[in-house]
């Protein structure tokens, strides 16, 4: 078995708390992506598992064993590092040999074994060279050879991807995928790379000032943050701020900055209070554009409510057209305010800067929070 366990994990730097209280259950065979920003956490949690840096306070369990103060040579795990660390005088084959020869296993169990994983890896034809002449991507295939060469309970992979460039680190992460669902082993991988946690993750575990905000699986983090910061950090999104305007048993209106009420619909509108502050998450995807009814005569709609849905629209000026390749970034001034929306090039439509265009949107696609940043659960 190779269940982790991490009970009230924390660690300290003289004042400084860089880890604080992290709990959690990754189960055995499963890949959780430890993702936050710079200064997190991440990274130090993932070192603590490995046995590289001592706890202050807490328990880690790999399997029935509490392996706390366990030293890594003792532990059954294996890092990858985002720098590579390969041996330059020694061979391809060498350097994924070297920490079965650290195990005591015979040369030809060795040799075996590393020609087993580069195989794997699709680097067989490079056993002999030397890693200075291998490209970063390559050195990267080499570094998840030589560590899964020692065949570990848990492989622990530290930013391993960062250094590549985008395609490469694309199929790198494809590649990570298919060798974690061929071995069946357990996999905790850190990164900063929102793309890389959900193309990897089975779940994902999301740090912020050395905490672990939530963890779920990839549509759970994403369509139900817990908090304001993990709304903003996983995708983009038009924060609005707004107050409470009015509450019934169906819904909720808030006047925003846009200078319309927005109608949110609500099976419990007593959670919240006329004139509280709420800061509203409207994300690209969930607005639909067109032509404005204003150049067609037609009168512009407002926040309804029908059947249960509550449909919003607005009317505004685009101020700026921005092609990013496979998508058309818009730009749209309301009032004194401004929102973003986002087309493929294929749905995009003939906007250009200085048209008016509509704008619309269901209220149960947009998310709540107070001024603490906790999430309304409306």
């Amino acid at each position: 078995m190779s269940e982790i366990e991490l009970s009230g994990l924390e660690k300290r730097y003289g004042d400084e708390l860089a880890v604080e209280d992290v709990s959690v259950t990754i189960e055995d065979g499963e890949l959780l992506c430890l993702l936050g920003p710079s200064g997190s956490g991440k990274s130090t949690t993932l070192r603590m598992i490995a046995g590289l840096t001592s706890p202050t306070d807490g328990t880690v369990h790999i399997g029935a064993d509490d392996v706390t103060d366990r030293p890594a040579y003792d532990r059954t795990t294996a890092t990858v590092f985002q720098d590579w660390a390969l041996f330059p005088h020694k061979t391809v084959l060498e350097n994924v040999a070297f920490g079965l020869r650290m195990q005591s296993a015979s040369k030809d169990e060795r040799r075996e074994r590393a020609r087993e994983m580069l195989e794997r890896v699709e680097m067989a034809d490079h056993a002999d060279d030397n890693p200075t002449n291998l490209s970063g991507g390559q050195k990267q295939r080499v570094a998840l050879a030589r560590s899964l060469a020692v065949n570990p309970d848990v492989l622990l992979l530290d930013e391993p991807l960062s250094n590549l460039d985008k395609r490469l680190r694309e199929d790198m992460q494809i590649e990570l995928r298919e060798i974690h669902e061929d071995l069946e082993k357990t996999f905790v991988h850190v990164t900063h790379d929102q793309d890389e946690a959900f193309t990897l993750a089975d779940r994902i575990g999301i740090m912020a000032d050395g905490e672990l905000v939530q963890v779920g699986d990839p549509h759970e983090v994403y369509e139900n943050p817990k908090n304001r910061f993990i709304e903003g950090f996983l995708g983009d999104t038009n924060f609005l701020a707004g107050e409470v305007a009015q509450t019934t048993d169906e819904s909720v209106a808030v006047e925003t900055e846009l200078g319309q009420e927005m109608i949110l619909p609500s099976n419990d509108g007593d959670a919240l209070a006329v004139g509280e502050s709420l800061t509203l998450s409207l994300r690209p995807e969930v607005l639909s554009i067109g032509e404005s009814p204003v150049a067609t005569d037609a009168e512009p709609e407002t926040a309804t409510v029908a059947d249960g849905g509550t449909t919003n629209e607005i009317v505004g000026t685009v101020e700026n057209a921005i092609y990013r390749g496979s998508t058309v970034r818009y730009s749209v001034a309301i009032e004194d305010s401004s929102v973003f929306v986002e087309r493929t090039v294929a749905d995009s439509g003939a906007f250009d800067a200085g048209d008016d265009i509509r704008i619309r949107w269901d209220g149960a696609d947009v998310l709540a929070f107070r001024e603490d940043g906790t999430r309304v659960d409306l």
